[in-house]
């Protein structure tokens, strides 16, 4: 059994995973500090499906779950320096799976400060409270956001990234530049995964499946970006799941000694991995899925591409199938069937 620190554990990946580690016996310690980047309710809901209740989710107080005794709930800032400390002091921790952050990639246009705070200052506190308290493994998002305009495909972490074109990019890039200095410096080992279009039940509103489904349910049409010429690596949650917690049971060492091929001139304990499905569908083929799941049709309009935006996404996973036995199994069919399932349930 290990102790894990799990940050943005009322977020969509950050739910699934918590669910998933207690599952398999491990003991969680989740933080997370609800913001209203989209509806809270939904955030107050993973929770409480997962035994925290909402009444109890004070800022800095330690919440235990009714329903798993392994798991408590700490509202708080990854900002909040001296509360992280704190709590990392007291929970000695094992490991530490960073996944909360300021998401989006076209909110980075309007509240670039919110980057700023959340994805470096926060990021920075992580990094040093698992160099203060000897952390084994920090396991962090990044996401596929850093390879820009790239149009070589698929995407691979051999590939360039130095010209991020959303501050969302750029604060993912910084992240994976900041960890590779504290495994130099520091020997903390380190792993870098950059997320492909993550989708599922419990998903995120702002997401573009997401926003289909409500559009369907209240009868209007729905906007389709750089007139639907776009693809997109569509990821289902119980596939990134898998893979976090194959991830979090084989940290790098230093030499890279757990990768058959090194990460480019580094041996430090890092390594970075996309993890996404390795098959990318295009934007009105999954249109056409989901009308078919949901069993109607709805009214498209054609828009421009948006700034910050990619035409393709595309996840070259070969790395960490041969690390750690990645093997994404579910399609878009099932996993967008899933995903109706459960947005049909939460919404009546």
């Amino acid at each position: 059994m290990k102790k894990i620190l799990v940050t943005g554990s009322a977020g969509f990946i950050g739910f699934h995973l918590v669910n998933a580690l207690l599952e398999r016996g491990d003991k969680v310690v989740g933080i997370d500090n609800i913001n209203d980047y989209y509806d809270p309710k939904l955030k107050f809901a993973r929770l409480t499906e997962a035994g925290i209740s909402e009444s109890d989710c004070k800022w800095h107080r330690k919440t235990q779950s009714i329903k798993y005794e392994n798991y408590c709930f700490v509202r708080m800032n990854l900002e909040d320096e001296a509360e992280l400390f704190s709590l990392c002091q007291n929970e000695n921790f094992d490991m530490i799976v960073h996944l909360a952050a300021q998401a989006g990639v076209r909110y980075s246009l309007e509240n670039p400060s919110a980057y700023i705070q959340s994805n470096l200052v926060g990021f920075g506190n992580i990094l040093e409270v698992s160099r203060k308290n000897a952390i084994k493994h920090l396991v962090y998002a990044s996401s596929s956001s850093v390879y820009g305009m790239n149009t070589k495909m698929p995407f691979s972490t051999e590939d360039n990234v130095d010209h991020p074109i959303s501050l969302y990019a750029a604060t993912k890039k910084a992240n994976e530049l900041m960890a590779h200095t504290y495994s130099h410096l520091y020997g903390i080992p380190s792993t870098g995964l950059r997320f492909f279009t993550v989708y599922g039940p419990w998903g995120r509103p702002d997401m573009a499946y997401y926003l289909f489904a409500e559009a369907i349910r209240q009868n209007k049409p729905i906007k389709v970006f750089n007139n639907g010429k776009m693809t997109r690596d569509f990821t289902y949650m119980d596939d990134i799941v898998d893979g976090i917690i194959a991830v979090v049971n084989q940290p790098p060492v230093r030499g890279n000694e757990l990768a058959k091929k090194p990460i480019r001139d580094t041996s430090a304990p890092y390594k970075v991995y996309n993890i996404g499905n390795n098959s990318p569908v295009e934007l009105l083929k999954f249109i056409n899925i989901i009308e078919d799941t949901f069993g109607t049709t709805v009214e498209k309009k054609f828009m421009p591409i948006q700034d910050g935006d990619v035409e393709a996404t595309w996840a070259n996973v070969d790395d960490l199938i041969q690390d750690v036995k990645y093997c994404p199994s579910t399609t878009i069919e099932i996993g967008i069937k899933r995903f109706a399932e459960w947005y049909f349930n939460f919404n009546h």
